[in-house]
């Protein structure tokens, strides 16, 4: 996936919980979606400043090592996300 497409299925995701919190009655529920959208803008923000680091990163090894890290952590926390989600169905 690249990019282009993190960022927007982000987006997505984040503009939906943003108008549910912003919409809801229930405090609970809008306190709940406003996690979830944060969590989305803040992963957002992370596709973006990791892009941005491996275009200055270069062909430097150490580097390269160090952001597939980052992203192997963003992507378990995308599957601890999904976990949470599944485990409230």
């Amino acid at each position: 996936m690249n990019l282009i497409e993190q960022i927007d299925i982000c987006s997505e995701h984040y503009q939906k919980w943003k108008s549910i919190a912003l919409n809801s009655l229930d405090r609970n529920e809008a306190t709940k979606a406003m996690q979830r959208a944060f969590f989305w803008l803040e992963l957002q923000a992370a596709f973006i400043t990791l892009h941005a680091i491996e275009l200055v990163a270069g062909n430097d090894k150490e580097k390269k090592e160090r952001i597939l890290e980052a992203k192997t952590k963003l992507s378990r926390k995308l599957v601890e996300y999904a976990k949470e989600i599944l485990n409230e169905l």
